[in-house]
């Protein structure tokens, strides 16, 4: 598969070449446009499951993920029929930003804050991972996505995304976070100055990483935009 990122990283779009029988899974909605000859096949959001129950379960597993992980209840499928010479298809997400490409080999896992999947190909799959209690608190959602398999990844964020590599502590804003390598653990806590550092400075909360490692940040903050945007929608 081949693939490029253009007009990053302000407002990023993902063209990526098909070859025939190669497939990539989008979030509903990602599609900007296709060649005649790729097919679409959507289907739940339920990871790659198997079991007498499959189908059963598909609905209530993608209906969790889109309550509690941020993602849409549906993927689609884009593939190029084994019997073409192959096609392009050109996936967007939904807010300006940039696209980061992910290569998986299945040995290390990426965690990803909500809303920052866009696509994914091989055996890459998303389960959802408990963030903690104050991860609500700061409004980034109790839930993130753990991703884990072979294949290529493709992440957004709202504004740029910047790898920090890390090794030890290192100190991140809530709203600031895309993803990390899972092999790093996190606390979630005050920016600092007790009471006033929560509610006044601005800051609120801020995630503690601890390990080695890297974590992908966004250049600007979701939060600060629909706060921005508010008061002009009253």
């Amino acid at each position: 598969m081949q693939h490029v990122v253009e007009h990053g990283p302000a407002f990023a779009w993902l063209r990526v070449g098909l070859a025939p029988g190669e497939t990539i899974q989008a979030e509903a909605g990602a599609m900007v446009r296709r060649d005649v000859g790729i097919e679409m096949d959507t289907h739940l959001n339920a990871g790659h499951r198997a079991g007498f129950f499959r189908k059963i379960m598909a609905f209530f597993v993608a209906l969790v993920r889109k309550m509690l992980g941020g993602e849409t209840l549906f993927v689609n499928d884009f593939t190029a029929p084994g019997s073409t010479s192959g096609g392009e298809v050109v996936l967007a997400p939904a807010l300006s930003g940039q696209i980061v490409h992910h290569k998986m080999d299945g040995s290390k896992k990426l965690v990803v804050q909500a809303g920052s999947y866009l696509a994914s190909t091989g055996t890459v799959d998303t389960k959802l991972r408990w963030g903690g209690l104050r991860m609500l608190l700061s409004r980034e959602g109790l839930f993130l996505l753990e991703c884990t398999g072979e294949g290529d990844l493709f992440i957004t964020s709202y504004g740029d995304i910047i790898p920090v590599q890390i090794d030890g502590e290192y100190i991140v804003d809530t709203g600031h976070m895309v993803a990390y390598e899972g092999n790093l653990t996190f606390k979630v806590g005050s920016a600092g100055g007790g009471f006033k550092g929560l509610f006044l400075s601005g800051e609120g909360l801020v995630m503690t990483f601890q390990g080695t490692g890297t974590v992908y940040l966004q250049s600007r903050n979701l939060g600060g935009l629909v706060s921005w945007l508010t008061p002009m929608l009253q």
